[in-house]
This record gives structure tokens, C-alpha cells and sequence, in this order.
């Protein structure tokens, strides 16, 4: 759903260490917007070198336009249960769905842009 990703793309990242996901803000070359891609995960662990964090599948495409599209939730519900995700983990991924639906919708940082 990301497409090509185009030699010379700039990427911002933003990661925060209470939240259960990501977001990556890509411009072309030139430094125009062109769309941002989330991640829900679980929160990042940052050991003063190495940033790491646990994907959760569920990614959301937000258009320059600002509509959006969730994307792999099917995944997401069958490694829940080939995994057997608990109840906690399940519901924390819904409620960072929620919050990032809620971020996109009211353009707040850093869906401004």
C-alpha cells in the first residue's frame, strides 16, 4: 500500500516510548508531503543506542488529503490467534487505533502537514 518508495525520499519518524504506535511522515525529493504510514505496536524500548519495538500489523495509511485507510487487520486477528495474544495486548492495540484515528482526524501533531 506504501508504493515505491523513491530514491532521495525524506522520512521524519516519530516514535514515543508510552505509545502503543508509530508514525512516518514521507515527502518526495523536493520535500513535498506525501503521505503518512503508521505502525501499531507495542511500546518502543530505547537502550541509549538501539530503538526497538514489537509490530503489531495494523497500519494506517493517511493520504495528503488526510482521509485515510486501516490496513491489516486480518493479519493482525489471525496472529492473535496463532499466537495467542492476550486479552491486554488485544485491547491495547484497539485503543492505540482508536487514538491515532482520533490524532487524524483532528490534524493534531504531526498530522498537521
Amino acid at each position: 500500500m506504501l508504493g515505491t518508495i523513491s530514491e532521495g525520499t525524506l522520512s521524519a519518524e516519530y516514535y514515543w516510548l508510552d505509545r502503543w504506535y508509530n508514525v512516518f511522515c514521507f515527502r518526495d525529493p523536493q520535500g513535498g508531503f506525501r503521505n503518512f504510514y503508521c505502525n501499531i505496536n507495542q511500546p518502543p524500548i530505547f537502550d541509549g543506542e538501539i530503538l526497538s519495538y514489537v509490530d503489531l500489523d495494523i497500519d494506517v495509511l493517511v493520504n495528503p488529503d488526510s482521509s485515510f485507510k486501516v490496513l491489516d487487520i486480518e493479519e493482525f486477528e489471525s496472529n492473535a490467534r496463532r499466537y495467542r495474544y492476550p486479552r491486554e495486548l488485544k485491547e491495547k492495540a484497539q485503543q492505540a487505533l482508536t487514538e491515532l484515528v482520533e490524532l487524524i482526524k483532528s490534524k493534531a501533531f504531526p498530522f498537521a502537514a
